[in-house]
C-alpha cells in the first residue's frame, strides 16, 4: 500500500504543532510515524482529522491501525470513505478496526458505501461489511444478510445473523430457526440461538428446546437466555430440567430466566439449587426466588439470610424484600 502525503492536505486552523506532526508523519520510520498518530489524537478540535484520513493508505498496518482507531471521533464524508476502503486492508486487524469505526460512527452515509460490498466474494471482506452495518440497522440490509446466512463461511453466517438479529425482521425468523438447530459451527448455532429472542411468538420454542439440549454447553446457555427473554410459560419444564446441566453458567441462565418466568412449579427445584456449592448459583436462585414472589419460599430464604458470601446474603435481602412487599 502506497503512503499519501500528509503534507498535500491543506489544514484550516494549522499552527506549529500541527506543522511537526506533519513532518512526522513522513518520516521513513514505521514506529515514530505511529506515535505521530497517537500524538494527534491529543490535539483538540478537528483540524487534524485530514492528516488521520491519509494516514489510512499509510504502508505500515501498525500506523493505520492507529488512524483507524482515531478517526472513530470523526462523522465527516472523507472520514467515512476512508474507513470503507480498509474494510478490503491487507491486514486482519486493521480490517477490524475499520468495522468498529464505521459502527461506532452510526453514520447513514456510511450505509450507502457499505451495501454494494455486502455481496463481496471474499469471506473476510463480507465480514467486515456485515459486521459495520450491524449497528447502523438499516432496512437495505435484510436482503444482502438474509443471503449471507447460506454462505460456506462460518464466519460469514454468524455476522448475519447479528445483522439480522438487530433488524429484528420477522422474514429472518425462519432461516436463524434452522441455523440454530442444524447448523454445523456452535458459534452459529449460538448466535442464531440467540438471535431468535426478537420472535413475537411461540414459533421458536421448539428450536430454543432443541438448543437446550445442544452438546456444546454455550449453545444451551443462550437457549436458557433467550427463553427468559421471550418469557415462554412453555418453556418451564426444559428450563427446570437445565437447573442439573453438568455446566454451571447453564444452571444460572436457567434460574435467572425461571425468575423471568415467574412460575410457581420453578420454586421447589430452585430452592434446592438455593443450597448449590457454587454461590453464584444460590445468588440467582435467591433472585429468581424473589422474582416468583411465592411466600413458600420465606422460610429458606430466611436460613439463607446466613450464608457464607456476601453476595449471596444481599441477593436473599432483596428476593425476601420483594416476597414480603407482594403480600
Amino acid at each position: 500500500m502506497s503512503a499519501v502525503h500528509p503534507a498535500s492536505f491543506t489544514i484550516n486552523g494549522d499552527d506549529d504543532d500541527i506543522a511537526a506532526l506533519r513532518a512526522r508523519l513522513l518520516d521513513p520510520d514505521d514506529t515514530v510515524r505511529r506515535i505521530a498518530i497517537l500524538d494527534l489524537i491529543d490535539l483538540a478540535g478537528d483540524a487534524h482529522a485530514p492528516l488521520l484520513v491519509a494516514a489510512l493508505q499509510d504502508r505500515s498496518a501498525a500506523v493505520r491501525l492507529e488512524a483507524t482507531r482515531a478517526l472513530e471521533a470523526f462523522e465527516s464524508a472523507d472520514s467515512v470513505a476512508g474507513l470503507v476502503t480498509l474494510l478490503t486492508d491487507t491486514d486482519a486487524a486493521v480490517r477490524d478496526a475499520a468495522a468498529h469505526a464505521l459502527s461506532e460512527l452510526k453514520n447513514p452515509e456510511s450505509a450507502t458505501l457499505l451495501l454494494p460490498l455486502a455481496w463481496d466474494e471474499q469471506p473476510f471482506v463480507r465480514v467486515a461489511i456485515l459486521r459495520a452495518l450491524r449497528e447502523l440497522r438499516v432496512p437495505d440490509s435484510l436482503e444482502p444478510a438474509l443471503a449471507a446466512l447460506l454462505h460456506n463461511d462460518a464466519a460469514v453466517r454468524r455476522e448475519a445473523i447479528s445483522v439480522l438479529g438487530y433488524l429484528k425482521q420477522e422474514r429472518a425468523l425462519a432461516p436463524i430457526t434452522q441455523l440454530a438447530a442444524h447448523d454445523p459451527d456452535p458459534e452459529v448455532r449460538r448466535s442464531a440461538t440467540g438471535a431468535l429472542g426478537f420472535a413475537s411468538d411461540d414459533s421458536v420454542l421448539p428450536a430454543l428446546l432443541s438448543a437446550l439440549q445442544d452438546t456444546v454447553w454455550q449453545v444451551r446457555e443462550e437457549a436458557a437466555t433467550t427463553l427468559g427473554k421471550l418469557r415462554l410459560p412453555t418453556g418451564t419444564g426444559a428450563l427446570i430440567t437445565a437447573l442439573n446441566d453438568p455446566y454451571w453458567q447453564v444452571r444460572l441462565r436457567a434460574a435467572r430466566s425461571l425468575g423471568r418466568l415467574r412460575s410457581a412449579d420453578a420454586v421447589a427445584p430452585l430452592l434446592v439449587t438455593l443450597q448449590h456449592a457454587i454461590s453464584n448459583l444460590r445468588k440467582e436462585a435467591a433472585l429468581a426466588l424473589g422474582e416468583i414472589g411465592d411466600p413458600t419460599a420465606l422460610p429458606a430464604l430466611e436460613q439463607a439470610q446466613h450464608d457464607g458470601d456476601p453476595e449471596v446474603r444481599k441477593s436473599v435481602r432483596l428476593a425476601l424484600e420483594q416476597i414480603q412487599r407482594a403480600h
